[in-house]
């Protein structure tokens, strides 16, 4: 994947969350609880892509 896919699904995520917290009414709570969600899922599909993943879920405790 180019860096420039990256780049572009950056700012496309960053562009739709901001969409969501400020078109669609919801609780605030519920909106901290998305963009946790979120931000957790788009940080474990970058580790994906730059390799991170697999080497975290082969270390053994």
């Amino acid at each position: 994947m180019s860096l420039f896919t990256v780049l572009l699904v950056v700012i496309l995520a960053g562009f739709v969350l901001w969409l969501v917290n400020n078109m669609i009414p919801m609780d605030r709570k519920i909106k901290k609880i998305l963009n946790i969600v979120v931000v957790v899922a788009f940080i474990l599909w970058l580790m994906k892509v730059f390799g991170l993943f697999s080497y975290l879920m082969s270390i053994h405790v």
